[in-house]
C-alpha cells in the first residue's frame, strides 16, 4: 500500500531530524553544546556581531545569550572589543581559537558524511543528490 503524503512527510522530517543529529554530534570540542556552536557557528558566517545581534539571530533572550557568550569567552573561542565609534556597544567575535575550533569541527562533519556517501553505490547518491535539489527548494519557500 502506498504511503500518504502525510506519511511521507513525517518520514522526512523523521530522516532530516535524524541525520541532523548525528551531524551536529561530529565536533572538535565535545564538551560544547549545540546552542554555543551555533554561535561560534553564526560569527563564523556573518563576522562580529552584538550581543543583541546574536540572542535576535538564535531567537533567545539577551540574558540568555549573555550566559552563553561568557562561556565561550571563558573557553576563549570568541572576545569582546568595545565598539569604537559607539562606546555603549560591545562587539563580538570569534578568537583564534574558536574560528579554528569552528574550522575543525566543519571539517570533522563533512568528512563524516563523505564516508557516509562512500558507502552508498553510484545510483544511490545520484538520488540523494536529486533528494538534496528537492529538500533545498521545499526549504527555501
Amino acid at each position: 500500500m502506498a504511503k500518504t503524503i502525510a506519511e511521507q512527510s513525517t518520514e522526512l522530517r523523521m530522516a532530516v531530524f535524524r541525520l541532523s543529529r548525528r551531524i551536529r554530534a561530529q565536533k572538535a570540542d565535545q564538551a560544547l553544546s549545540d546552542a554555543q556552536f551555533a554561535v561560534l557557528g553564526g560569527l563564523n558566517r556573518h563576522g562580529t556581531q552584538t550581543l543583541t545581534q546574536l540572542a535576535e539571530s538564535e531567537k533567545v533572550s539577551a540574558p540568555s545569550m549573555n550566559r552563553t557568550v561568557n562561556c565561550l569567552e571563558e573557553a576563549g573561542y570568541l572576545v569582546r572589543e568595545p565598539d569604537a565609534a559607539d562606546r555603549r556597544k560591545t562587539n563580538i567575535s570569534l578568537s583564534d581559537d574558536g574560528r579554528a575550533l569552528v574550522k575543525a569541527t566543519l571539517r570533522k562533519r563533512d568528512a563524516w558524511l563523505t564516508e557516509r556517501l562512500r558507502e552508498l553505490s553510484k545510483e544511490e547518491r545520484e538520488t540523494i543528490a536529486r533528494a538534496v535539489e528537492l529538500i533545498g527548494g521545499i526549504a527555501t519557500q
